[in-house]
């Protein structure tokens, strides 16, 4: 197994975050994939590179998944947010305004010129941190994905990009839920450019991958299946329902297991052996795995009951599907956990496979 490692995550540090009409200091924080890391060099599982890539060959892998519009707005938007008013600099981003849907009379197809209207147009919540190194991180982040996925297509089993931000928020045109770019969605397209016929996405993270669902919703050549919390009272609310199950040519090809708080690990896990038959009955040619780790019992903003011994098993469990797999980490807010829960489902797949 190949681990990516995102040398330039620490240079996306959010400061504050607002939480029910307050400032909090931000979860998401580069203490998690520094645990991580820790755990993975006290337990090494295969070869840990660093990947560096140009805008020719990465750029490409982006604008197959996101709006160029949107590519373009994260990477001027620290910039203009700073020119807006120098005093900016000192303070993260996040969006203070918000244009309805168009059927409420709203118009979104314009570019406004204030930098305080284009982050409500493009973010989804304001508890997304946009900083002075938000696009470098998720840049760079976006370019261990896709080298996870070549990793993949050139023959290894699995390939794991261990980076932040994390990406399964993110859709075509829309950031939130800490994510800018869509992780898992670019190894996935790279996979079906790559030549794989079938593609499955297994989301196990405690949020609902509601920008991965977006990014595939009216294809068939993409599975995507996500257990999480369910949206009626867990973030991030408006997808993630039972009854989305894709549109046009992906009508069918969309599933959602939306899980009580509170649920444990049995019936987490009879949604999951659903989701892993429905990747099977796909047949799926090749696998991406958002690893959440906020399933643990122990999570801040989650509500599941997960233990740390539990990871190994649903590792094991991912590789019996037995296809290459590429595994991107998202969310896991119990810093001081998440480096052995991670580890330990690396290792279980590793076992396995």
């Amino acid at each position: 197994m190949h681990t990516f490692l995102n040398p330039l995550h620490g240079a996306h540090v959010g400061r504050h975050e607002m939480f029910r009409g307050r400032l909090v200091d931000s979860h998401e924080s580069p203490a998690r994939v520094e645990h991580v890391l820790s755990e993975w060099r006290r337990r090494p599982l295969g070869e840990l590179r660093e990947p560096a890539m140009s805008d020719d060959e990465l750029m490409p892998a982006l604008r197959a998944v996101h709006e160029p519009r949107y590519l373009d707005f994260l990477r001027s938007a620290w910039d203009d947010w700073v020119a807006l008013d120098p005093a900016n600099a000192a303070i993260d981003a996040l969006p203070s305004v918000w244009p309805l849907p168009n059927r409420h009379g709203f118009r979104q197809d314009g570019w406004p010129e204030n930098i305080a209207a284009r982050l409500g147009q493009f973010a989804f919540d304001s508890g997304t941190p946009l900083t002075a190194g938000s696009w470098v991180a998720a840049r760079a982040g976006a370019a261990c994905a896709l080298s996870a996925a070549q990793a993949v297509l050139g023959g290894d089993r699995c390939a794991f990009a261990l980076t932040r931000p994390p990406g399964h928020h993110a859709g075509p045109g829309f950031y939130g839920g800490y994510c800018f770019l869509n992780n898992a969605a670019i190894a996935a397209q790279a996979l079906r450019d790559g030549g794989h016929a079938r593609v499955a996405v297994l989301d196990v993270d405690y949020h609902h991958g509601n920008g991965t669902q977006t990014v595939f919703y009216e294809r068939a050549d993409v599975l995507t299946l996500s257990i999480h919390g369910d949206p009626r009272t867990e973030y991030p609310f408006f997808l993630g329902h039972a009854d989305e199950r894709g549109a046009g040519a992906g009508e069918g090809f969309n599933r959602n297991w939306p899980l009580p708080r509170g649920t444990g690990l049995a019936p987490w896990c009879a949604a999951f052996d659903e989701a892993l038959q429905a990747v099977a009955d796909f047949g799926a040619t090749a696998l991406v795995v958002p690893l959440g780790l906020d399933t643990f019992e122990g999570d801040p903003i989650s509500g599941f009951k997960l233990r740390s011994a539990d990871y190994a098993g649903i590792g094991a469990a991912l590789a019996s599907l037995k296809l290459p797999t590429v595994i991107t980490f998202e969310g896991g807010y119990a810093v001081a956990e998440v480096g052995i829960n991670t580890v330990n489902l690396l290792e279980g797949f590793e076992r396995a496979a």
